[in-house]
């Protein structure tokens, strides 16, 4: 069934990726945007991004750098993934496959 104009399309009950990675995905593409749209954009509450960014600054994933009156975010690219499977591999490579920027090096 085809949707019409203006209908809200529905949100999936599973994604992929976990809320860290959306987080991540969004401060890759836009390192200025305010936590209040990072968490509009990935669907969460304002207060779940603050504690998700928390946790990717405390193990060291993103640092805060404060700009005026602003925050921006810096990825560590080159720590590793942190489930078992995938520790092999670096952040910068999954940020390469999902990031809008040509590159997140």
């Amino acid at each position: 069934m085809e949707r019409g104009e203006g209908q809200e399309q529905a949100r999936p009950q599973w994604t992929f990726l976990t809320n860290h990675a959306h987080i991540m995905v969004c401060i890759a593409n836009e390192p200025d945007l305010r936590l209040r749209d990072i968490a509009e954009r990935v669907g969460i509450t304002e207060r779940a991004a603050q504690d998700i960014v928390g946790q990717l600054e405390t193990e060291g994933y993103l640092v805060r750098e404060r700009v005026g009156r602003r925050n921006r975010y810096v990825l560590t690219v080159d720590k590793p993934l942190r489930h078992p499977l995938e520790r092999h591999h670096r952040l910068s490579e999954l940020l390469d496959l999902l990031a809008d920027r040509e590159s997140v090096r």
